[in-house]
């Protein structure tokens, strides 16, 4: 026992700040994978309802109604993953909560209401099949579009506060002795972030729902209902795509104008100046240096204000203390977190466009296996895409936690201990990515094995095939 403490006590000395940081990033970026699928899988499954019932599409009907089971899945787990997430803000963060909870609490508040309204509605959309009259059953399921839309945007409030800190009213101490909840919710980051992260739902969800689809049709079956479940999906996102590039664009002025720092670090720019070139990857070296790449003339200036082009004044990391910025290995995270997700988001644009080129010059979907296999890389690519834009934003707020309020470091647990939570959340997360992943393969081949609608469908698909009554 005496040598195994002894074993022990280094990781009980070690700093708990970069452990706190890695359980909130790693819970984080696995529960935003389900965000997407929370908000926008109920709205292709009102799509297809929607097309079942005005146009008695059998197919379309089983869609909706599949979907509606997969959703509430993916809904049941991203309600354990979000409650985590809600836990560890008081556990790894205590000293940001004891200073600024009664702010960052407000837009948690409304998204506990969103979410409940949200389960209810699941659930008695799921049941309703075949016991509700089928348009009484569709308004079933739009309350849960709304709140789950609602809901994104109120969690989204919280993070835009971290920000944009408004709403809230200090003492000499720093201490808050007043809180307007509409000044935290509304503050001036929320609009655009709110947009950003509510499009990114509808393009990540629906590139990954095509995906299912196309690697479907890829196999040989080109049938209606996986054609259908296909285009539902990837008009979504394809829609949602030129969207969220404008509101993209509109997001990165704001941070230019209102966190230049932040903006520096994407942009890489050691020192200020005009005529600044938009690197492609490249680093910051020891020396605070920019070291390869693949620079273009002027760009960066022209993209922060068109109006004054390439005459633009872009301020330089080198503006503020060197404890008031990113260090140099988190410029180079965010710089490189921006090249890809602008990088994805450019190519995924550019499929769009295949699809919607056929569309208006041929009247059908792209026919090609090249097209399928690019939607097949679509999922995994705006996953990847998601992931790294909330790496632009959290990383590049650094070293703040509360922007020019409250450093990272002054709101982390003290506890040196944190790295045990870390290893025992991370196993489980796996588990549990598995787990989910598992069951709703399980469904899908039930489903395929069943091969149509039927009234005793379990939430987890029927056991075996059905014979008509």
């Amino acid at each position: 026992m005496t040598l195994f403490a002894e074993a022990l006590m280094p990781l009980m000395e070690v700093d708990p700040v970069p452990w706190a940081r890695a359980q909130m990033a790693f819970t984080l970026a696995f529960h935003i994978i389900l965000v997407p699928l929370g908000v926008s899988w109920s709205v292709m499954a009102l799509i297809a309802n929607y097309r079942g019932i005005r146009r008695s599409d059998a197919d379309a009907i089983r869609l909706a109604q599949r979907w509606s089971k997969y959703m509430a899945v993916t809904f049941a787990v991203g309600a354990v993953t979000g409650t985590v997430l809600s836990f560890e803000f008081g556990l790894l963060w205590p000293q940001f909560m004891g200073q600024w909870g009664e702010a960052f609490g407000v837009p948690f508040a409304f998204e506990g209401l969103f979410f409940f309204l949200e389960a209810v509605f699941v659930s008695i959309y799921i049941f309703g099949w075949r016991r509700l009259k089928p348009w009484t059953h569709f308004w079933t399921g739009v309350p849960i579009a709304v709140a789950g839309i609602f809901g994104s945007v109120s969690v989204v409030a919280a993070n835009a506060w971290m920000n944009s800190p408004e709403g809230v009213t200090l003492d000499t101490a720093g201490n808050v002795v007043a809180v307007d909840p509409l000044g935290v919710i509304f503050n001036e980051a929320m609009p655009l972030m709110a947009a950003h992260m509510v499009i990114a739902a509808y393009l990540v969800g629906g590139f990954l729902v095509a995906m299912v689809y196309a690697t479907a049709m890829l196999r040989g079956r080109r049938d209606h209902y996986h054609r259908l479940g296909f285009l539902i999906a990837f008009s979504v996102a394809a829609v949602a795509v030129p969207v969220q590039m404008g509101v993209g664009d509109g997001l990165a002025r704001w941070v230019y104008s209102n966190q230049p720092v932040k903006f520096a670090a994407i942009e890489m720019v050691p020192s200020t100046s005009s005529d600044v070139p938009e690197t492609l990857l490249g680093h910051l070296n020891s020396e605070g240096e920019v070291v390869g790449g693949i620079p273009i003339p002027g760009l960066a200036s022209w993209l922060s204000d068109p109006s004054t082009g390439r005459a633009t004044v872009v301020q330089g990391l080198d503006t503020v203390p060197a404890d008031e910025r990113p260090t140099n290995r988190q410029v180079n995270v965010v710089h490189l977190a921006w090249d890809i997700m602008v990088g994805v988001g450019t190519a995924l644009f550019l499929l769009t466009l295949w699809y919607w080129a056929s569309w208006i010059f041929r009247r059908e979907m792209p026919r090609s296996k090249w097209f399928l296999r690019c939607a097949v890389a679509a999922g995994p690519l705006a996953v990847l895409a998601l992931e790294a834009g909330w790496t632009v934003s959290e990383v590049g707020r650094q070293p703040w936690i509360v922007y020019n309020k409250m450093r990272v470091e002054d709101a982390a647990t003290t506890n040196t201990g944190v790295w045990v939570t870390f290893i025992v959340v991370t196993i489980l997360y796996l588990g549990l990515g598995v787990t989910t992943i598992l069951v709703l393969r399980g469904m899908s081949r039930r489903y395929r094995a069943a091969g149509r609608f039927v009234e005793t469908d379990s939430p987890y698909g029927p056991r075996k095939p059905m014979k008509e009554p």
